[in-house]
């Protein structure tokens, strides 16, 4: 039986044209094992313009994460434009679309998950989540965001504590990045 690696929580907020995008920092091997407590799945790129969050397998991520630049710098941080050559071509790629990973990318205007099946989709509401504490992570930063006036980043700290208090594959060793 193949292990899989479960990882993570990640969650993204746009508010008040602030952009936060964090994640957890664990890293499960099966049902069972935590590997790594301290992983660091959310980056900057693109001059510090783009913020970029990858949950899945940690090789695939990182080649997904390495293309995804490259799109960004081919089409000058037009971050629209980006997601959809790289949704594109993870699609139609043989060896891409056997990674098992996906990728939360924003800037302070807009955000979109970009999925192994070549999905390019733009989030509701400000806010954008992947992993497997993805649901709990929405479900309250849909409740603070429409029931409190917090900014982009406490909302993204306290759904990350809610989820990594739910879901056993995400704890509460989190790295946050801001735009």
């Amino acid at each position: 039986m193949k292990n899989k690696i479960r990882a993570t929580t990640v969650i993204g907020v746009l508010r008040d044209g602030k952009a936060a995008l964090g994640s957890d920092g664990q890293v499960t091997l099966g049902q069972s094992i935590v590997m790594k407590g301290n992983a660091k799945k959310i980056r900057k790129i693109y001059n510090n313009q783009i913020l970029v969050g990858f949950a899945g397998a940690t090789a695939d991520a990182f080649t997904l994460l390495q293309r995804f630049e490259e799109k960004v710098e081919a089409n000058r941080g037009n971050l629209a434009k980006s997601s959809i050559e790289m949704a594109k071509d993870w699609r139609t790629d043989r060896y891409l679309r056997r990674l098992e990973a996906m990728l939360a990318v924003m800037n302070t205007k807009e955000m979109y998950l970009l999925s192994g099946t070549g999905d390019v989709i733009e989030p509701e509401e400000g806010i954008i989540t992947i992993g497997s504490g993805g649901p709990y992570a929405l479900a309250a930063a849909q409740a603070l965001v429409r029931n409190t006036s917090l900014s982009a980043r406490e909302i993204v700290e306290k759904s990350l504590n809610i989820a990594g208090n739910i879901c056993i594959f995400t704890n509460t060793n989190l790295t946050i990045e801001e735009l």
